[in-house]
């Protein structure tokens, strides 16, 4: 949600802010096409028997995808084999979406109920796990680790000297505005709505990027939570259809021009994000796909 999309806090009670933005003009065919290319890879023999291979291999995925975006863009096999994420901004990258990938699946249940504390949650395990303190030992101090900024404190995307130029670069809100758009964001998703997966997945990641609430890694959360979207709403349980990778290889241009539509907040620029995330899964489901076809071979 843009400052000109439906806002929780202001919309009437009943009233489904979600379900407007699915009714979009060429959403409903972005919200189609993604079901039939999940249902397609669910139904692939190999998920019969060897499901939890296929999720494994879409985490570890997600996370590469996650972190190209982020600025390390690291080959799959060195993302796989790494053991070390020390203190160069794109091993602590890499570490961090690794980190997420693996705790998204745990924090369902608390979503529905209190998405700003899954929020900080994720927040927590991409610095590192660290709370208080001076430090975290990867590069962010651990005052601001787990909450909300405040007035006056730095963002980066991945902390450290050597930190990539951002990939967002719209103005930050201020941290007032901040607090308000994720109560609003908070009070959305515990309401429910009757709008496709896609569409909540789509404003969840949307306004986490335009809001940065967090001093350092906001675009890593931000996929972190559209995945928990995905998961607990059903169109993706097994976690498999990583979108991650598909925000990858659309591109890094792409990603932000499609991002500029949603923070435009019209209706032809939010309906444009919401297909550039589905383009996404879609792609993500085609890299699952690859992994099922490769285990039924025995190559993998």
């Amino acid at each position: 949600m843009s400052t000109t999309a439906p806002n929780a806090s202001s919309a009437p009670r009943g009233h489904d802010p979600l379900a407007t933005l699915g009714s979009l003009p060429g959403v409903p065919d972005a919200v189609d096409s993604v079901r039939k290319a999940v249902d397609a890879v669910y139904g692939h023999r190999v998920m019969r028997r060897r499901s939890n291979e296929v999720t494994s291999e879409a985490a570890l995925r997600a996370a590469r995808g996650s972190a190209a975006l982020s600025g390390a863009d690291w080959a799959l096999e060195e993302v796989r084999r790494r053991s070390d994420f020390g203190a160069a901004a794109d091993a602590l990258t890499v570490g961090a979406a690794l980190r997420l990938t693996a705790e998204a699946g745990q924090l369902l249940s608390i979503w529905r109920q209190s998405p700003v504390r899954v929020l900080a949650r994720l927040h927590l395990v991409a610095a590192g796990g660290a709370g208080t303190g001076t430090g975290t030992g990867y590069g962010v101090a651990g005052e601001t680790v787990g909450r909300p900024r405040l007035a006056g404190e730095p963002v980066v995307e991945t902390p450290g000297p050597d930190s990539p130029k951002p990939l967002i670069e719209a103005p930050l809100p201020a941290a007032d505005e901040v607090a308000g758009r994720l109560n609003g964001l908070s009070e959305l998703v515990i309401a429910g709505s009757s709008a496709p997966a896609l569409v909540t997945a789509a404003v969840v990641h949307g306004e986490l990027l335009a809001l940065r609430p967090f001093g350092s890694y906001n675009g890593l959360v931000a996929r972190a939570a559209e995945r928990i979207v995905l998961i607990g709403s059903g169109l993706d349980p097994k976690s498999i259809c990583p979108s991650e990778v598909g925000h990858a290889e659309l591109g890094r241009a792409a990603y932000v021009a499609a991002f500029d539509g949603y923070l435009s907040g019209t209706p032809d620029g939010m309906a444009a994000w919401i297909a550039h995330c589905g383009r996404a899964v879609e792609l993500g489901v085609r890299e699952s796909t690859a992994v099922c076809e490769a285990l039924q071979r025995g190559a993998a």
